[in-house]
């Protein structure tokens, strides 16, 4: 317990060059999202501290991100007034909602599911998040205020970008986008976002260049703000809370993972949900962004040495100081400088790996990854990840079905004999009729399951060796419930051989014991069902024989 919260050097070091990252990050998503530069930094400092405390990764670092403050911005459009008045009340109300269902994820346990959202659906995301990023930022880089956050408004408005042109703000976007690609190949230690942002601010003020800026923003330590739920809208509010829940959710786990590849240990994804839905709950209630893993500053902090919880909570009380004894310069940053950021953060968040491998993935994964980019872009993140998930689903479901049929699920023993089976006389191997079960018997292969086993017609004495049945899901018990019902009808007896303990009691609670077969007929193994073999031909009638 006490190691957790130890403070080496690598954790010193960690915590203040990751702040110095966040700060500009942090700024320019509070701009981003419509509610001041000091609600970004509110939750850089709130949201990175207490996840940093409560969380279960402890090398994370995290605060307002790209994803996130995309949402947000979305939420505070939509509860913005016809005379430009911000409802904050059902904003902050939206933003307390999230970090409580994200709360509630970790107490059910949901953060384990994380491995199963597949590759394709995660890349499309973030790749898409990248697109609607970069979209948004057309307008600031020339000085403008966007239009909207929809990507096709921004679109369909880009005929009024020569009306507003500001060219002292196009160049210092382009310096600022220039400093950020070119600056790292050269100095490393000093993060390229902080020099552009510093360098430029101050070449802006002392050359008086007419820019819009960030503007006067509160000085000292933030007001517990009450959020307001409005009856007549808790649907809204529910719903998207629910999409800042999911997506933060995932975006804070991702980074997790990627956390635990490079520090080789393994993090506590229900406890890491929980501490992020606290610093989210405690970041609304004073106007703050919601946030998440962040992965460059969680990636920095690691490369400093950080390896303890208190290097996320340096990095959030070094936010803190700024918010203290900066707030007074911050005020000159211009908003161009700051959409040249977040074009390095949206550009950053694109999965080009994926991009370079269209034409040789498989066509499956590519046809996912790009669905869910045109949803995520057109139709919404959340609406993205469920049609994704569930193309990827069918997608697998169809490719185990096909390997199934292909490996013959159902194997007649003559053709594959079991070291077992070959022990036996042949004057009594002659007299059974052994079919191999193998595979998962699920709902993608009951059609071959069934086709296979209509081909049994005659014989006395089935035997259905299953041990190498590993899963059996309620499909595959209706299809061997019919597939025996079936096979007895015709006068055969059937018998069961390996079926998993867990795996009868399924067949128990659904009646299949006994009413279709009695539990006499199962054995636990090949040798069980040899000792009882002599009592089971004794019982045949002597006039029947097997005919092959």
């Amino acid at each position: 317990m006490f190691a957790r919260f130890c403070i080496t050097r690598g954790d010193l070091f960690g915590g203040l060059t990751a702040g110095v990252v966040a700060l500009p990050l942090c700024l320019a998503f509070g701009v981003a999202s419509g509610l001041g530069a000091e609600a970004g930094l509110y939750g850089g400092v709130i949201v990175g501290i207490l996840a940093s405390l409560f969380g279960g990764t402890p090398v994370q670092i995290s605060g307002p991100t790209a994803p996130m403050t995309l949402i947000a911005s979305t939420v505070v459009i939509t509860h913005t007034l016809p005379s430009g008045e911000i409802n904050i009340a059902n904003v902050l109300a939206v933003f307390l909602l999230a970090g409580l269902f994200q709360v509630l994820f970790g107490i059910l346990r949901l953060g384990q599911f994380i491995r199963f959202l597949p590759y394709p659906v995660i890349s499309g995301l973030m790749t898409g998040i990248g697109i609607i990023i970069l979209t948004q930022q057309i307008f600031p880089l020339l000085g403008m205020v966007s239009p909207a956050s929809d990507p096709v408004i921004i679109i369909s408005s880009l005929g009024s970008l020569s009306s507003g042109f500001n060219p002292e703000a196009a160049l210092l976007a382009t310096l600022t986008i220039i400093l950020i690609f070119v600056l790292p190949r050269f100095i490393k230690k000093l993060p390229a976002s902080l020099v552009a942002l510093v360098g430029l601010t101050t070449l802006a003020v002392i050359a008086g260049l007419s820019v819009p800026t960030i503007g006067q923003i509160p000085a000292g330590l933030p007001h517990f703000v009450v959020p307001v739920f409005a009856l007549a809208e808790v649907k809204l509010l529910i719903w998207a809370a629910l999409q800042l829940a999911f997506l933060g959710s995932i975006d804070s786990l991702t980074t997790s993972l990627v956390a635990d590849n490079i520090t080789k240990t393994r993090h506590k994804s229900n406890q890491e949900l929980i501490g992020q839905g606290i610093g989210n709950m405690t970041s609304a209630l004073f106007g703050g962004l919601p946030g998440a893993g962040a992965f460059v500053r969680t990636a920095i902090n690691v490369r400093a040495g950080g390896r303890h919880c208190t290097s996320g909570i340096i990095h959030g009380l070094f936010l803190l100081l700024v918010l203290l004894g900066l707030s007074g310069i911050v005020q000159y940053i211009p908003n161009a400088v700051l959409a040249g950021i977040l074009v390095g953060a949206g550009l950053g968040i694109i999965d080009y790996r994926s991009l370079a491998h269209l034409l040789r993935a498989p066509r499956s994964d590519v046809l996912v990854m790009l669905t869910v980019i045109v949803l995520t872009v057109f139709a919404g993140m959340v609406t993205a990840v469920g049609v994704g998930m569930v193309m990827a689903a069918l997608i697998f479901m169809a490719k185990v079905a096909s390997v199934s049929e292909k490996n013959t699920v159902l194997t007649f023993a003559e053709e594959e004999l079991w070291v077992d089976e070959i022990a036996l006389p042949e004057p009594l191997r002659q007299r059974l009729l052994i079919k191999h079960v193998t595979g998962p018997l699920f709902f993608g292969f009951v059609y071959g399951f069934r086709a296979a086993a209509a081909g049994i017609t005659q014989g006395k004495i089935l035997v259905l060796r299953m041990e190498r049945v590993l899963y059996l899901d309620q499909s595959g018990l209706y299809a061997l419930q019919d597939v025996m019902t079936d096979i007895q009808e015709l006068g055969i007896q059937v018998y069961i051989v390996g079926l998993s303990d867990c795996q009868v009691n399924e067949m128990k609670s659904m009646n299949i014991i006994p009413h279709v077969l009695n539990e006499e007929r199962i054995f636990a193994d090949f040798t069980a069902f040899q000792k009882a073999l002599p009592q089971i031909l004794a019982s045949l009638p002597a006039e029947t024989e097997f005919q092959p």
